[in-house]
């Protein structure tokens, strides 16, 4: 209820009454909408603050799985290598079964690292910005790994091997003996050197040719794998010619006792198995780069995804 009030005002010789509303009616719209602006405000900050806590989760869940994602990947380059060297210390480093072996293991855990079992191809993704510096180095500890376990493995089953009599022997039956790299021809260190960055720079280039393939996995893996085969042939005839070994993988040569640090003279076998394929395997990333004319700068999954 408004109540009112008579006023009289004076005008033309006459007084005339007036009726004005309470104060109280004014007040009123204006509380109303003070009040209808904070449930407005407050409503506003709720639907603000709702979603932030999904989200939290959401980028924490995400985390996890990136950081399980990745610990995946190096388990998988340190199974590869084992395999891979595996294969080359159990076929005496035959070119044809180390690629064929490579070629299966591209399609087997080409989804979940790149598969690149070889520290030449870390070093050159890395080197090309196609993988970050902190998975280049975990992926390279994981090879190592693999290829030192490897030679345990294998070493164990050869020394478990039964003693041939000197019967057998005579007629023709040799002792089972672990597949070792032969010793670096004194004088011809550069050849066995050359020969090392050469195939190291064929496979590298084959590997990045692989690594534009995308929708055709098979493709890829006989990319990889033949590649491999090529470049252990040229490399590896070529340093036979002089008496020495070829092996295009620095973690593949402690499977092969092709660099041993107990030994005086390690200097030489670690440039020529270890720094030389590095170089060439750089070397093969950025002529592929060069030859496309294009550099595929950060791309953190594009060797992850396809080789």
């Amino acid at each position: 209820m408004v109540y009112t009030r008579p006023i009289f005002h004076y005008k033309g010789g006459k007084y005339m009454a007036t009726k004005k509303a309470a104060s109280a009616k004014k007040s009123t719209p204006t509380a109303a909408k003070q009040t209808k602006t904070k449930v407005t405000t407050v409503k506003a900050v709720a639907a603000d603050a709702t979603p932030k806590a999904p989200a939290a989760l959401k980028s924490k869940r995400n985390v996890l799985q990136g950081r399980s994602v990745i610990l995946g990947a190096f388990i998988a380059e340190f199974i590869g290598t084992f395999i891979l060297a595996s294969v080359a210390v159990h076929s005496q480093g035959q070119p044809l079964y180390v690629g064929f072996a490579l070629i299966a293991i591209v399609l087997t855990i080409g989804t979940l690292s790149g598969s690149h079992v070889n520290p030449l191809v870390t070093v050159g993704a890395w080197a090309t910005r196609k993988i970050t510096g902190l998975r280049a180095i975990g992926y390279i500890v994981a090879q190592v790994l693999g290829a030192l376990l490897a030679f345990v493995v294998a070493s164990a089953y050869t020394n478990a091997a039964p003693e041939v009599s000197q019967q057998a022997q005579m007629l023709g039956q040799s002792s089972v003996k672990l597949f070792e790299a032969n010793p670096i021809p004194a004088g011809k260190e550069f050849y066995i050197f050359f020969a090392e960055m050469l195939g190291a720079a064929i496979f590298a280039l084959a590997v990045s040719s692989a690594i534009r393939e995308k929708r055709n996995r098979a493709a890829q893996a006989l990319t990889v794998g033949l590649g491999l085969f090529v470049a252990l042939v040229i490399a590896g005839v070529s340093a036979s010619y002089i008496g020495g070994t070829a092996v295009v993988n620095p973690a593949i040569a402690f499977t092969v006792q092709a660099v041993s640090f107990s030994s005086s003279n390690w200097l030489w076998p670690v440039l020529i198995y270890i720094v030389s394929p590095l170089i060439g395997g750089t070397i093969g990333f950025f002529l592929y780069d060069i030859l496309r004319g294009e550099s595929d700068g950060g791309d953190d999954n594009l060797v992850d995804d396809v080789l």
